[in-house]
């Protein structure tokens, strides 16, 4: 008999008020999510939530029950890049943190934003500070704890990673140690000015990140329309087929050899309703 072919699992970030163990599943379950993205703090601040183990254990009951993927989402105030001491610092005990809590719900990975120099001065400063901090994290973690994936941001500014090419100065300061992986967004690398809109565009972009990476280190895609033109370097999504990119691409994306171990996770404006038609729409496009 044939092996089945893999298919990427599709589901969409899923809020935690209310207990990641019932809220984030009932939402799961309702938009037919076979993956998930939590936030394990909250993302606008460095302050840390009170441990529940007993919480964490039924999470990890009912994503395996259910057969659903767990990612977590660090806080959006990390910048490991930052020359502002005080943000480096907390920007590498969030990581730590954030890894921390990935392992205890049983995530298998945790996405942080790769970050900005915020002064072209400080680029330089930036690539030794990240190895200098992020290595010794690294190099703590086991076989069986979560994948730390670097998420490219739109590209303004002095992002760190304004264009994939960037990510292997990245790969580099963390000595392409074997727990880094991708968590590529669609929106972020429209805005930074790959098209992935025109024909074959989408499979050029991944062919790209491929060469770059490997297949083994892309280990999320952020599925996200852009309410911006392609090299606009604004980060604001849209649902999909909604916005700049359109539809279509995501096909193109779905059909791709480097997503097959690389969950889509939907990031889009919305709620149930809104989620649960496009995990469908794109569960349509994966299944043909």
């Amino acid at each position: 008999m044939a092996k089945a072919k893999s298919l990427p699992k599709i589901g969409a970030h899923v809020p935690t008020s209310g207990g990641m163990a019932t809220r984030s599943i009932e939402y799961a379950l309702t938009i037919k999510a076979e993956a998930i993205q939590v936030f394990a703090s909250s993302p606008r601040t460095w302050a840390t939530s009170a441990p529940n183990p007993a919480m964490d254990e039924a999470f990890k009951a009912k994503t395996a029950e259910h057969n659903i993927e767990a990612y977590v989402h660090a806080s959006f105030l990390i910048n490991l890049g930052s020359p502002t001491v005080s943000t480096y610092e907390n920007s590498l005990a969030a990581t730590a943190y954030s890894l921390k809590r990935g392992k205890e719900i049983g995530a298998k990975g945790v996405v942080v934003h790769t970050g900005s120099a915020v002064d072209e001065s400080h680029v330089d400063k930036a690539w030794q500070q990240i190895h200098e901090g992020v290595m010794p994290i690294l190099n703590n973690l086991k076989d069986d704890d979560p994948w730390l994936l670097l998420e490219p941001t739109a590209g303004q500014g002095q992002s760190l990673v304004k264009k994939l090419d960037d990510l292997t100065k990245y790969f580099e300061a963390l000595e392409w140690h074997p727990k880094v992986g991708v968590c590529l967004d669609t929106c972020h690398v429209f805005a930074a000015g790959h098209d992935i809109k025109k024909p074959g565009g989408m499979t050029e972009t991944l062919d790209l990140l491929v060469k770059i990476a490997g297949l083994e280190r892309i280990q999320l895609i952020h599925a996200n329309d852009s309410m911006d033109i392609c090299g606009n370097l604004k980060d604001r999504h849209q649902n999909i087929g909604k916005g700049e990119i359109g539809s279509k691409p995501f096909i193109e994306l779905l059909a791709h050899p480097a997503v097959l171990n690389a969950p889509l996770i939907l990031e889009t404006p919305g709620a149930e309703a809104e989620h649960g038609s496009e995990v469908a729409m794109l569960k349509k496009m994966r299944d043909k």
